[in-house]
């Protein structure tokens, strides 16, 4: 699981709240809150 302010890696990630996905495209990008319900914890997806 990955919260919001971390930098889990380049990939997709799917919000656990809604199902949004994010997509993080550099290992250095910082995770943020969901677009979509803006909620904070994320599934690798």
């Amino acid at each position: 699981m990955a919260r919001c302010g971390q930098k889990p890696g380049k990939g997709r990630y799917v919000c656990i709240n809604c199902g949004e996905d994010l997509y993080l495209d550099d290992a250095t990008d910082t995770l943020p809150p969901c677009a979509k319900c803006n909620r904070c914890d994320f599934r690798r997806g």
